[in-house]
Parts: C-alpha cells; sequence; structure tokens
C-alpha cells in the first residue's frame, strides 16, 4: 500500500494501514443521526418526483444538500481521517447508498480506486451510518488486507447493483474472509480505496442509508479528467491541483444546481466514460 501521512500511529492507523479498513467509529449521536436522516427525507419528499433528484443523491449530494456538507465537516470524522491522510483535507464525493426495505439492492465485490484516476492511492472513505447498518440490512462486508492487491475489473450493469457500472473484481472472493462491518446509527467505518469490500441486499422493513465521503489529500492529484473538483473541509489547500468546490448557499438553490451540474459531469466523464451514472 502506498505511503500515508507520518503523523504519530495510533491504533485507527495501524488498523487502517494493518487491515485496510477500521470500524466502528463513533462519530454523533443516535439523534443527531436521525436528525440527518430526517433531513435527508424531508428533501425526497420535496424533490423526490424528480429523477434527477435520486442522481444527486449519488454524486456530490454535498453541493446542494447543506447538511451534507456539515457532515463531510465534523471535527469528530474529520479529524480521524487526518490522523492516516494529514490535516489538509478535500472531499471528492459524498454519495449516498440507500437501500429501501426489503430489496434486492446489492454492491458487489470491487476496488473504488480502480476507477477514479488518481495519482495517489492516499484516500479514504468514511462510511457514516445514519441508520443501522446490520448482516440483516446489508452492512458493508471487507476483506482486511486486500488493499495491497491490484486486481482487474468488469463491468456487469447489473440492474440491482448500486455501483455506478456495476464493477466487480475479476477474481474469485472468499466469502468466509469477509469481516462484516455492522454499525449503529451514528456510527462510522472508514476503508482504504483498494481494499475488497461489497454488501448484501436489505432483507427488513426499513431503509439501510450510508452516506460515502470520500476524502483525499491536499496534494493529491488527477490524472485523467483535469477539470475535476473537491471541497476543501479541513485545513488549506495549498496545491490547487482541484477546482474548488463551492459550499450550498441553501437547499437545492438555482445556483447551487448549476454548480452541481457542472462539477457531476466532469467526474461522470472520468467514471463513466461521459455516461450518467
Amino acid at each position: 500500500m502506498s505511503s500515508m501521512a507520518t503523523a504519530p500511529e495510533t491504533t485507527i492507523t495501524a488498523t487502517f494501514k494493518r487491515d485496510g479498513f477500521v470500524c466502528p467509529i463513533t462519530v454523533m449521536s443516535p439523534q443527531e443521526a436521525a436528525g440527518y436522516r430526517g433531513q435527508l427525507e424531508k428533501a425526497e419528499a420535496r424533490y423526490g418526483a424528480d429523477k434527477s433528484f435520486h442522481k444527486i443523491l449519488r454524486r456530490y449530494p454535498n453541493l446542494v444538500l447543506p447538511f451534507v456538507d456539515a457532515i463531510s465537516r465534523r471535527p469528530e470524522i474529520t479529524d480521524v481521517v487526518a490522523e492516516i491522510l494529514g490535516p489538509d483535507l478535500l472531499v471528492l464525493d459524498a454519495p449516498f447508498f440507500i437501500k429501501e426495505a426489503n430489496t434486492k439492492s446489492f454492491v458487489s465485490w470491487h476496488q473504488d480506486l480502480h476507477y477514479w484516476g488518481l495519482e495517489t492511492e492516499e484516500e479514504v472513505t468514511a462510511w457514516v451510518a445514519l441508520t443501522p447498518a446490520t448482516t440483516e440490512n446489508g452492512c458493508m462486508r471487507f476483506v482486511a488486507g486486500s488493499q495491497d492487491r491490484r486486481v482487474e475489473h468488469s463491468d456487469t450493469f447489473a440492474e440491482d447493483n448500486l455501483l455506478t457500472r456495476g464493477q466487480e473484481v475479476a477474481v474469485t472472493v472468499d466469502e468466509a474472509e469477509a469481516t462484516e462491518a455492522a454499525l449503529q446509527a451514528g456510527q462510522m467505518s472508514i476503508h482504504h480505496g483498494r481494499v475488497f469490500h461489497a454488501s448484501h441486499p436489505n432483507r427488513t422493513d426499513d431503509r439501510r442509508i450510508g452516506l460515502a465521503i470520500r476524502y483525499i489529500p491536499a496534494h493529491a492529484r488527477q490524472t485523467e479528467g483535469g477539470n475535476m473538483a473537491a471541497m476543501l473541509v479541513r485545513g488549506a489547500d495549498r496545491h490547487k491541483n482541484f477546482r474548488p468546490c463551492r459550499p450550498p448557499t441553501g437547499l437545492m438553490t438555482e445556483a447551487d444546481l448549476a454548480h452541481w451540474t457542472e462539477i457531476a459531469g466532469a467526474r461522470n466523464r472520468v467514471m463513466l466514460g461521459g455516461k450518467e451514472g
């Protein structure tokens, strides 16, 4: 695995380097998580009839939903990530992963960084649970130590796969090696972009809601799609390798939606070869 920042090694950083993930980490109370869920569902009730809103939830919702931007800046989250990546943090994206009750939606075994076109492998995803994430409702599953492998992927575009391309590793994963990353509402897991991870469908009567915040250090560079953007959420950006994102000015404002369209389009061209996600 590529070298990380040279901050003093804590239990979290040592576990992250060894396993490629750490969980659970409590970052807010269950009541705060329920409050964020309420804000999400109010926005869904107001804007969800528009099919484009689903795309917004899966690409840069932090540009148009102020509460998502607020979550991404919470020191309970960024302080943990900074132990690994250093003090200056950008958010590359912050998609929701929502599994509705009793549905077939799943996530296949994959490595995030395979498609992102970053020069560095210094990346941490903070997967924040706004509802409990359990074995029954399809919590994240990791293969410890797999972040040291580089494997090819195939694109299935499977209908029930929550990934943009239905991508999956082109190797057989021993399910017995997987660790179930169960979380309570208000907890998070963190994982490296190369660790194998997946999740099963939600077989319960409630939604499973997670927010996957993609953090990179400010010195990171993009090798594909040089017009990519990122949001500064901690420290300073002295490198200016990404176009700066603008924090939302309100809930789904016209100006913010125009900003979202420009920023999301550039990322789609990298992730999907120009296709919508």
